[in-house]
């Protein structure tokens, strides 16, 4: 056993570090008291325990008292060569000012851009990631097959979510909320007072698999029955004084679905900033089930399904087997189901033919694409003005080296030279961020707080490498040159240090010609978009939904306001005009053929939406109150006609069902419904009388006035509810927010990355000409002109960047026309567009290089030449 231990050794890197670090006058006794410390813990504990208390008894021993000194023989003043190098670093940035600023500016400000991208970026992929059981919770998703296409809904049946729950052992549990089609909103009142809420119908379930914590309340007894809801925090407070006062008083709620009483039975906090999903108040699903009776119905689409699965499920074998639950349950094998993670809807909402092709993702990675750019234009700004000014610090190493200086002194000042100006470069870019920031929330419609701790790590390290990156070449490669060959000029012209500066303007320019060709892309395209003729005229016109109880006669209403002065026309529909996707199916229209399954868009309008929209009818007539119109009549567009086949439409019976026909009266000519993303399509419209939702074209000049008296009107008949119009123009500019955006901080972006990208170039500009110096005043007193030489010196910029612009036009090409992807009516890529970024590129450069080489070209040679 003691032969056994014997061959037992201590930890070999215990050993080895205390041998490095303690004094040798110490080292051999200290290190046969440890060993025989060893042997006796060998004695009485495992090896694995002996060598652990080996372990910390070695450390305990590095204390100043024992550990030898690192440098050798000499002592050296640590804190003053510290010292010293920054005293050094400091006189260097006010003697190189010009320098100094520009790598600052630059830096900072291509910190400070990414920064903000950073901040936007972070926030949209938190979009409804808040929910604590994330992980497991799915979104039910339908593909209903057409003949040509297949379109992805996000809702489903309301009885869909107990189905699942029981019939597939793999979900935990599920939850129904009414779709944004069917949401209870409009006014609730207490103690004789109005207030407009934004409700939501869900089954009595929502709070225990959804995270919107109470206040009051317990989640199983919070929306039980049909006469109570839940509120949340900022509504109890407006409406009780607070949370705690909510719970158990009652209140009126008019909305379009119901007219009565709820008791307040819980109060949940307010959904996070992050949540798509904005309400202020919950009732019970049955409540919509009764006033709707296609609510609980296979065949109805009132319900939004989300499920909760059990630890482990596996979601492609359930996605296989609820696939085709909609075929048992209705015979109808149009329609197929799906999950979708629910926090993944918002970032990847998009789908073509039933397949998932992307959505708001595409700009979160485009702009991660343009900070990474952005950042990487300044790093390489950076670097190069870096590398340039310590090429002119040769006689300085050389005359430091002769008087004793060591290679690794000199690394440590150059590195430190490099990383204090990334350093100051940052706080730079946090106070731009902190003075910038209110602007960046009104542009991009959010409201960001900076917490510098979320990205404190990331910046330092960006920073840090920025920095060593900066300082390597003069830190590594400068400080190897012997002394001798520094000091007598000896060392040769380093091209490859050039050449690589040229690479990197090549790349700063290539970078910043792809964001002029992306800039002058979107903003062609939005402008397009703006001005296209649409089909109809939507200036002058205003459009707002009335609120209120469903038993609405909207005719006197109507009549009131024909009779305004201001008022040149007004009609009446069923849902948002510039909505684009009311629909219905279930017509034919060929003899013995099932035309079924095709899917019309399908606007429900009243009398007079036809004139008041100034749409244009190419055969028959509109919708008419003398005529005595209705739901048994419709009328077509071009497309729907020709895609119909129908030679002479006028008077045609379409069959909705075996015993509902519908008569074509009138043809309207093709206008975009919705937005330029969907295309044209086949149209049919229908008649509805009592829709909420009012277009009233005004009399121009006077648009105020006549404002005003139609809220008098409104109020006279909804007096219990806000009178809140828009424009027309106004909304369908808001139908492309989120391009608008995108092309306000593009714009921002390529003007920042062509600024840094300048400031780079002015920068070399003038080293370059400092450098060129004698070469100028030798070729001045030869003879050579002012013309000549701002010739010379702008020659080679001209070529850096015209290799630039021809890297730059095919990947700007490639970027822009898959952007234009995203429209179904788009701009061409012009071939000016390349030009006018090319050549706009070159006079940015001229312009930078321009005032320094003309200053150079005019200096006195004599000056040049002096200090020779």
């Amino acid at each position: 056993m003691n032969n056994a231990q014997n061959d037992i050794q201590p930890p070999r890197w215990s050993l080895r570090l205390l041998r490095f670090f303690l004094k040798k006058d110490f080292l051999e006794e200290i290190e046969g008291d440890m060993e025989e410390v060893f042997a006796e813990n060998l004695a009485e504990y495992s090896v694995k325990k002996s060598r652990r208390l080996y372990n910390r008894e070695v450390l305990k021993l590095l204390r100043p008292t024992l550990v030898r000194g690192l440098g050798g023989n000499h002592q050296l003043n640590y804190l003053g060569m510290l010292q010293h190098n920054l005293l050094i670093t400091l006189r260097g940035f006010k003697r190189h000012k010009a320098t100094f600023l520009i790598n600052l500016i630059g830096l900072s400000t291509g910190l400070a851009a990414a920064l903000l991208i950073f901040l936007w970026v972070n926030d949209e992929r938190s979009v409804d990631t808040f929910n604590e059981k994330n992980d497991r919770l799915y979104w039910v998703f339908t593909n209903f097959t057409l003949p040509e296409s297949v379109l992805t809904w996000d809702y489903t049946s309301g009885k869909l979510a107990q189905a699942i729950k029981e019939e597939f052992p793999e979900v935990e549990d599920a939850v129904r909320v009414g779709n944004h089609f069917f949401r209870p909103q409009c006014t609730i009142s207490h103690s004789e007072k109005n207030f407009e809420v934004n409700g939501l119908f869900a089954s009595p379930n929502f709070f225990q698999v959804m995270t919107y914590p109470l206040i009051s309340g317990t989640t199983e007894r919070i929306i039980q029955d049909k006469n109570s809801v839940a509120i949340s925090e900022s509504l109890a407070s407006t409406v009780f004084g607070s949370a705690e006062k909510a719970v158990g008083n009652t209140i009126e709620w008019e909305s379009s679905f119901f007219n009565q009483a709820f008791v307040v039975t819980g109060v949940f906090k307010d959904p996070p900033k992050n949540a798509t999903e904005q309400f202020n108040i919950v009732v019970n699903y049955r409540v919509l089930i009764d006033a709707e009776e296609w609510a609980e119905d296979w065949k109805g689409g009132y319900a939004r399904t989300y499920l909760l699965l059990k630890e482990g499920a596996n979601v492609e074998q359930l996605n296989q087997k609820i696939a085709g639950l909609m075929h048992e349950k209705t015979g109808n094998n149009k329609q197929n189901l799906f999950l979708q993670p629910y926090a993944k809807n918002y970032l990847y909402g998009t789908y073509d033919n039933g397949i998932q092709v992307g959505g708001r993702i595409e700009n979160v990675r485009l702009f991660t694409v343009i900070a990474i750019f952005i950042l990487l234009i300044a790093c390489i700004n950076f670097m190069n003005l870096s590398t340039a000014q310590a090429s002119k610090k040769m006689k300085e190493v050389g005359v430091k080296k002769a008087i004793g200086a060591n290679r690794r002194d000199l690394v440590l000042q150059f590195l430190g030279e490099s990383i204090l100006l990334s350093l100051l470069a940052l706080l730079v870019a946090i106070g731009l961020v902190v003075l910038l920031l209110p602007q960046f929330n009104e542009i991009t419609s959010k409201q960001f707080e900076f917490n510098l701790s979320d990205f404190i790590l990331t910046l330092l390290t960006i920073v840090l490498a920025t920095g060593l990156l900066a300082g390597s070449y003069p830190a590594f490669y400068l400080s190897g040159f012997k002394p001798v060959a520094v000091l007598k000029g000896k060392v040769a012209n380093l091209r490859g240090e050039e050449w690589i500066r040229k690479g990197l303007v090549v790349v700063q320019f290539t970078l910043s010609i792809i964001f002029i060709i992306g800039v002058i892309t979107i903003n062609r395209q939005m402008e397009y978009t703006y001005s296209k003729p649409l089909g109809y005229d939507r200036e002058n016109i205003i459009t707002f939904t009335r609120k209120g109880p469903e038993n609405f006669d909207p005719t006197p209403f109507l009549t009131e306001l024909r009779a305004l002065p201001g008022v040149t026309s007004v009609g009446n529909m069923s849902g948002d005009f510039l909505w684009g996707n009311d629909n219905s199916s279930g017509y034919s229209w060929k003899e013995g053929d099932e035309d079924d399954n095709h899917l019309f868009k399908s606007p429900r309008i009243g009398y007079n939406i036809v004139e008041t929209l100034e749409l244009k009818l190419v055969a028959g007539r509109a919708f008419s109150k003398e005529m005595n119109d209705d739901e048994s009549k419709i009328m077509l567009n071009e497309t729907a006609v020709k895609f119909m086949g129908l030679k002479d439409p006028i008077g045609f019976q379409l069959e909705a069902s075996p015993d509902d026909f519908k008569e074509v009266i009138g043809v309207i000519s093709d206008f975009q419904y919705g937005s330029l993303h969907q295309e044209i399509e086949p149209m049919l419209f229908r008649f509805r009388s009592s829709g909420d939702d009012f277009i009233v074209r005004l009399q121009p000049g006077d648009e105020v006035n006549t404002l005003e008296k139609i809220e008098m009107i409104y109020a006279k008949f909804n007096p219990k509810h806000d009178f809140e119009p828009s424009f027309l123009e106004d909304d369908y500019r808001a139908l492309y927010s989120t391009e608008d955006k995108v092309a306000q901080l593009s714009n921002y972006m390529a003007g920042i990355a062509i600024l840094i990208s300048c400031l780079g170039l002015f920068g070399l500009a003038t080293f370059t000409a400092e450098r060129r110096s004698k070469e100028i005043g030798i070729r001045k007193i030869l003879g050579a002109s002012q013309a000549v030489v701002v010739k010379l010196l702008t020659v080679t910029f001209t070529k850096t960047v015209l290799i630039s612009i021809i890297l730059a036009i095919p990947i700007g090409y490639y970027f822009s026309n898959q952007w234009l992807q995203n429209f179904a009516y788009s701009i061409e890529l012009k071939w000016w567009f390349f030009a006018l970024a090319g050549i706009s590129a070159l006079l940015i450069s001229w312009l930078t290089v321009g005032f320094q080489t003309i200053k150079s070209a005019r200096i006195n040679p004599v000056d040049c030449l002096k200090n020779e």
